[in-house]
């Protein structure tokens, strides 16, 4: 088992490299970022220095990744993806997808309300496409005043102004594709 362990942290430094020029990001960069030196990190890329969680924790956080994927940890043999719903004023947003910063995938599911209490529309850095798994969504995106019924997808650039409500006595569930950086969901067909 020691030896495992051995070759699962003499991989971190070129695993923690090679994300590094793949996200195209200088030392001086995730340093102030993560407030780690500039030499640590360098120490820590080319194998001088060994991998600590104190290290590790704001590496993860600013890569945007799960300590386990940062360090090559092996599979567990349970291939679950334990979810932990978010409440947020009344929402439940359940991510779908394990990697913040990127491309975003959640099941939002938003309650019934008689009267909206808060019809402000947000705007955001970001793409969006939602898809109604059931229930009827109101969307409210600039001057459109729009219900998506289920079974119906809409995308929007989220810097326009917007809003998402349930048009029913019950639920509205529906499934969010979110980008930061205004990745757009794409559909590809065919061979080519």
């Amino acid at each position: 088992m020691d030896d495992d362990l051995d070759q699962i942290l003499t991989a971190v430094g070129p695993r923690l490299r090679a994300l590094r020029l793949h996200r195209e990001l200088t030392l001086a960069d995730l340093s102030a970022d993560t407030g780690v030196s500039v030499s640590t990190l360098s120490r820590l890329e080319s194998g001088q220095r060994r991998a600590t969680l104190e290290l590790l924790l704001p590496l993860a956080k600013a890569y945007g990744v799960p300590l386990d994927e940062l360090v090559g940890a092996p599979a567990t043999g349970d291939p679950r993806i334990h979810l932990r719903p978010v409440r947020r004023q009344g929402r439940v947003y359940v991510p779908l997808t394990r990697r913040p910063g990127g491309l975003q995938a959640f099941k939002l599911i938003i309650p019934p309300e008689e009267r909206p209490s808060d019809l402000s529309l947000r705007t955001h850095e970001g793409y969006e496409w939602l898809y109604v798994l059931n229930g009827r969504l109101r969307l409210l995106l600039g001057e459109q005043d729009l219900v998506l019924e289920t079974g119906e997808a809409a995308e929007f650039d989220t810097r326009e102004p917007h809003w998402l409500g349930a048009t029913t006595a019950g639920p509205v569930e529906v499934l969010c594709l979110f980008g930061r950086q205004g990745e757009r969901a794409h559909l590809r067909t065919g061979e080519g």
